[in-house]
């Protein structure tokens, strides 16, 4: 059942935040009616399956949200009550966005135009394994083909062994090299790219039996240059190219080699094209997440159809994760006639795609329904707030904050505050959302959830420690 259908939908909440429920729903013109049943607990993430079937009196409706943080199974409770149970957002404030949100059709990992060349720099250094490990890691982050980098001062007398070697474990390979000996015997192992052919080494273009060329203009030349290459490369026998106008770095030509690539694709409408996108990420010292983004943008609006990068560069690492997610964005909103947003946040790392704040109003009408002495720790993004029934401490220095708690004589649950104190500055300062207990997002880099695992949480804390631990959530709903 899509959302077009629930026109009469139930929210389950706890007692805490069943007004600011109201006042999000009443404000969040979903476009349906809708009912809330607050239970006999404060903190909605308390609730589970069992005592949500013993308490919960479902009316007609089309369908049951849940809050996002509660332990409950939707299934198990649809199964139960007859009517689909859903899971909203863990923040209440995200629920006009919850609904409100348009991806219809995509998928993060669904299709792509763009092919995904990772280099393996300097192969002449690195031991089997080396290479075996590094290939293994670009393949996990969306790597479709392995770029061996050779070096011209250090020729590689086993190339094709090497390419044997990675395509013996399922890789598909390409070298990049202008040595002669290396490309014939890579390309007699199964090589599928050679980068790069000019005039230099054009005869190479009739000679090979499985790789395809992909053909550059000649040093310090453009255009024109590309364009005779091309013909030259298939004068000699070459059935299929590639075209590389070749992207330069910023203050080296980045202008110009981004003007060559539309008249590129203007001169050649049905061409093949690279682009080697480590020149501008490897070479400019800024995180690579929007740099990447920006040329899958310029990629995909001319439909070309293969990208070489590496990440060599320490602000560069992650570009093949980066290009990966990237190329599903815009190939999706391409084929909708869209702009690359509203769809796929993985590539909003440092700070959140959207960030909601509570105001301090909000947070001292909340204290005063609190009636026990576990810590609610949450931010407006200028200040950092912690308050329980008894005390409400506001400062934007969590050095300071930590001392008015009065909680040094307690270990386990100084530890748990101060981790939470030190998230909550971290989402202030860099304009992130803060849900108390809930690990900080990083886009495409959340792999893991750090507040799972045994290792994360004590086996047996002391009592106020255990409530804590149960009271940690946000009062989300």
């Amino acid at each position: 059942m899509d959302l077009a259908t629930r026109k009469r939908c139930l929210f389950v909440t706890g007692q805490l935040a069943k007004e600011a429920l109201e006042k999000t729903l009443a404000g969040c013109g979903a476009g349906f009616d809708w009912s809330i049943q607050a239970l006999r607990i404060k903190v909605a993430a308390l609730m589970t399956t069992d005592y949500i079937e013993s308490t919960l009196s479902v009316p007609a409706c089309d369908a049951v949200y849940l809050p996002g943080l509660s332990q409950a199974s939707p299934e198990t409770l649809s199964a139960s009550f007859g009517v689909p149970f859903i899971k909203g957002p863990k923040d209440l404030r995200d629920l006009p966005e919850f609904f409100g949100r348009a991806a219809e059709g995509y998928r993060p990992d669904g299709e792509h135009a763009l092919t995904i060349l990772a280099e393996i720099n300097e192969i002449q250094r690195l031991s089997d394994e080396q290479i075996v490990a590094a290939a293994e890691r670009y393949r996990h982050s969306g790597a479709d083909v392995i770029d061996l980098g050779c070096s011209p001062e250090h020729p590689l007398e086993d190339a094709g062994r090497v390419v044997a070697l990675l395509r013996g474990r399922g890789f598909r390979v390409s070298i990049d090299t202008f040595d002669e000996s290396e490309a014939l015997s890579a390309d007699a192992a199964g090589a599928e790219l050679l980068l790069s052919l000019d005039s230099r080494n054009l005869s190479l273009a009739g000679r090979l039996r499985s790789a395809v060329p992909v053909v550059i203009a000649d040093p310090g030349e453009g255009l024109g240059s590309l364009l005779r290459n091309l013909d030259e490369a298939r004068r000699r026998g070459a059935r299929r190219v590639i075209a590389d106008p070749v992207l330069e770095p910023i203050h080296f030509g980045f202008a110009a080699s981004v003007r060559r690539y539309c008249e590129a694709r203007e001169a050649l409408p049905d061409a093949d094209m690279l682009m080697g996108v480590g020149n501008l990420t490897e070479l400019t010292e800024a995180d690579s997440t929007g740099v990447n983004a920006v040329l899958l943008g310029l990629m995909s609006e001319l439909k070309i159809g293969y990208a070489l990068t590496t990440e060599v560069a320490g602000w560069a690492r992650g570009s093949v994760r980066e290009l990966d997610c990237g190329r599903r964005m815009m190939h999706h909103a391409s084929r909708r006639s869209a702009i690359p947003k509203g769809f796929d946040d993985r590539l909003v790392t440092t700070r959140d795609p959207r960030v909601t704040h509570p105001t301090e109003v909000d947070l001292r009408g909340l204290q005063e329904k609190v009636t026990d002495r576990n810590f609610r720790i949450d931010t407006d993004g200028e200040a950092i707030y912690v308050f329980n029934c008894e005390k409400f401490v506001k400062d934007t220095n969590i050095r300071d904050i930590f001392p008015r708690l009065g909680v040094a004589d307690d270990a386990s649950h100084a530890f748990y505050l101060g981790r939470e104190l030190m998230k909550a500055d971290l989402a202030r300062r860099l304009g992130k959302k803060y849900i108390q207990g809930e690990p900080l997002r990083w886009g495409y880099l959340t792999y893991v959830e750090e507040e799972g695992g045994d290792h994360a949480r004590p086996r047996r804390a002391p009592a106020r420690g255990r409530r804590e631990a149960a009271a940690r959530r946000a009062e989300g709903r």
